[in-house]
């Protein structure tokens, strides 16, 4: 469609560029502007894909890292080791003990003609402890261990797959959980405002004030140490950061005028702020994500290394690096566990800072 001439208007001169008009796949609304702007941060971008591919990997972690094979053939018959348990005496063994498959017996019967096993990649769980290694322990890199083994003889490099499953899950749970109830109970506070909002700063006050770290170690000689209880302590004071930043939006975005005209059009408080002060209050939240879930991971790593985590037989990058103190001449141990949690952290921060610029309504 040609333009309309305008009256008294000048002709552009010969040769001028002509604007084109916005295509109909160029990005309007401002999450795709917000997207594009992402996308455009490559050091952001490509941190992402990494974080969410090792994420994805540690899931499998059971099929990455594994003592037992993934599927055998022995004698004719097809097995499958990882999710079945057989006796020794299965695979020719005296015993009628679980079979190990690290036994140089049982892999030379594999190795036999007509028979064959296909092990994971790394042939170790978390909690392996290999009693056929030529080196004592803790055993230095070696082809047999490739990052080493801890002062129990347990695979390095098994337990950093599994311990980086164990602090991102955690720190995903405990992020979700303190992004409900902050954005929860900021919205109350900033919307309705008043002695609602007083209350709720006094409550968060005197809450805010509870020795964390003495709760801690109660709840830690009272049950056993576990997850479960670290994620709901933390839980109880994770949420009041996050609070304070969605009440602020609220406060501003209440008195904003499309706010009064849904109110004009009858909707309740609860609509408004579902349908329309949310999600405009929604950006310090999503920009802040990364940066809580670093923190949250780095929460774990911290009370796992003074003992107050997960239990001993758990895979945490705490407790690695707990042995690794122990072990100054174990260099390996913390070498390596210092490397995975440092490489993490550094991937949250450069997620956060992508979508911190993404979010930034000043830039086109």
């Amino acid at each position: 469609m040609s333009a309309v001439p305008v009256p008294g208007a000048m002709p552009p001169p010969v040769g001028a560029p002509v604007a084109d008009a916005p295509s109909a796949g160029a990005p309007r609304s401002p999450a795709q502007r917000a997207w594009r702007r992402f996308r455009a941060d490559r050091r952001g971008w490509w941190s992402l894909w990494i974080f969410t591919t090792l994420v994805v990997l540690s899931l499998f972690s059971e099929v990455l890292s594994n003592d037992r094979p993934i599927v055998a053939r022995y004698e004719g018959t097809t097995f499958f080791p990882l999710w079945n348990t057989y006796p020794e005496t299965r695979f020719g063994g005296d015993f009628r003990t679980q079979t190990d498959y690290l036994d140089p017996f049982i892999r030379g019967q594999f190795d036999k003609p007509g028979n064959w096993a296909i092990y994971p990649l790394n042939p170790y769980r978390f909690d392996t402890i290999n009693y056929f290694s030529p080196s004592p322990n803790p055993a230095a890199p070696s082809s047999v261990n490739v990052l080493g083994t801890d002062d129990r003889g347990r695979d390095v490099l098994a337990r950093l797959v599994y311990g980086f499953r164990v602090s991102v899950l955690f720190g995903l749970a405990l992020t979700a959980i303190g992004v409900v109830v902050g954005v929860l109970t900021g919205a109350i506070q900033g919307y309705f405002g008043g002695k609602i909002d007083l209350a709720f700063q006094r409550f968060m006050e005197v809450w805010g004030s509870m020795p964390e770290l003495y709760l801690l170690l109660i709840f830690a000689s009272l049950f056993e140490p576990g997850v479960l209880i670290l994620l709901v302590i933390l839980s109880l004071f994770g949420w009041m950061g996050l609070s304070d930043y969605v009440r602020a939006e609220f406060l501003r975005n209440r008195n904003l005028e499309y706010v009064t005209a849904a109110r004009a059009l009858g909707l309740s408080s609860w609509q408004i702020i579902r349908r329309h002060v949310l999600p405009n209050s929604l950006t310090p939240v999503i920009a802040f994500l990364p940066f809580r879930m670093s923190g949250s991971i780095l929460a774990l790593t911290s009370l796992d290394f003074l003992g107050l985590g997960v239990p001993p037989s758990t895979a945490s990058l705490g407790e690695l690096l707990a042995q690794g103190k122990a072990n100054l001449d174990a260099w390996w141990i913390t070498l390596s566990t210092f490397g995975v949690l440092v490489g993490t952290l550094m991937l949250l921060i450069f997620i956060g800072e992508a979508l911190r610029t993404a979010l930034d309504t000043r830039r086109g």
